[in-house]
């Protein structure tokens, strides 16, 4: 199976509600796309959000580790995965979209009007960065464009939402390839 039908048959066949939330991940990945779509991002950013959780679909149960106090490192286990198949420009800030989640939480305001799933999930992935830390995070290459993946992220979780099919993403998808198909 070909790496894109692959990722599509997961978006389709994933009907795991997003964990703490009242949507599927499946949905709430199209939904951050849509976002970058609708701010007008260029193509790597819309693709970024549209796979940003696609570590979801390799950790089995994610709903467990939650329960016990455990992070995945998602994150992690997407990038790592995805990068074999996808620019670099998409990856990387997937990569560190968890890093830009506890480099904003820093604002109070922001923290605020996180979920109650994500302020847990805050607590699991290490807490809100300290100065040391933000100031690293702020020098790295992809930093603004994970602060984006991440804003749309959180706004990407609503219910009763007309969301696109992921086939309607596949030539996106395609385009953002290490190598591109004929499709």
């Amino acid at each position: 199976m070909h790496i894109l039908d692959k990722i599509i048959s997961n978006f389709k066949n994933n009907k795991s509600l997003y964990i703490g939330e009242k949507i599927t991940i499946s949905e709430h990945m199209i939904q951050s796309a849509m976002l970058a779509e609708k701010a007008k991002s260029n193509e790597y950013l819309v693709c970024s959000c549209l796979l940003h959780d696609y570590g979801h679909f390799i950790i089995e149960n994610p709903d467990e580790l939650v329960k016990n106090n455990k992070d995945g490192n998602h994150e992690s286990i997407g990038y790592e995965y995805l990068k074999n198949f996808f620019k670099e420009e998409t990856v990387e800030p997937i990569k560190y979209h968890v890093l830009a989640k506890r480099y904003l939480a820093r604002n109070k305001k922001y923290y605020n009007h996180l979920s109650d799933a994500s302020k847990i999930s805050l607590k699991l992935q290490g807490g809100i960065l300290n100065k040391k830390e933000s100031n690293e995070f702020e020098k790295m290459a992809y930093f603004k464009n994970a602060i984006k993946v991440r804003k749309f992220d959180e706004l990407a979780k609503k219910t009763n939402v007309k969301i696109k099919s992921i086939d309607e993403y596949k030539d996106l998808l395609n385009s953002q390839l290490l190598w591109n198909l004929i499709i």
